[in-house]
């Protein structure tokens, strides 16, 4: 009965109304960089499209097929991610991890509402669910970094 109370508690008012409201759900139709990932364990899925300019996200749109974790993680994600750069999705990224795996700072601003996810951190199996959508927007970024290097 614990493990069921958890999970119900695990699923907050807030996780699932953040679930059900995607900012920029769908496709780009002329991205500079598209990358999907899929979360092994549970199958989870995300498949994000961007485009730069000056370095900065300025067009963004996600396919999310994911878990109500997953979904909330990119609903935060795609209200805050207009605007950002490498380093600061490289820094969300890192800080959500760590917070899942040993219960470290809330990422900081733009993505502090990621802190929504913090039960989670007992559940190990949905932290790659949870990871994906920064997961994905840095491997794009770094695919257009390196193809501008590489012009």
């Amino acid at each position: 009965m614990s493990g069921e109370t958890d999970l119900i508690k695990l699923y907050s008012a807030r996780i699932l109304e953040l679930a059900s409201d995607i900012p920029h759900h769908g496709r780009l139709e002329a991205p500079q960089a598209t990358v999907k990932r899929r979360a092994p364990l549970c199958g989870s899925t995300v498949t994000i499209d961007l485009s730069l300019s000056d370095d900065r996200i300025s067009d963004y749109a996600a396919e999310v097929r994911a878990c109500a974790l997953g979904q909330a993680a990119a609903s935060v994600v795609g209200a805050n991610i207009i605007g950002c750069d490498l380093a600061q999705v490289r820094t969300a990224r890192d800080a959500l991890r760590e917070m899942l795996k040993s219960d470290g700072p809330t990422p900081p601003a733009p993505f502090a509402g990621l802190e929504v996810l913090r039960p989670a951190r007992d559940y190990k199996n949905r932290h790659a669910s949870i990871l994906l959508t920064l997961e994905a927007v840095t491997e794009a970024l770094e695919e257009i970094a390196a193809q501008t290097s590489c012009a």
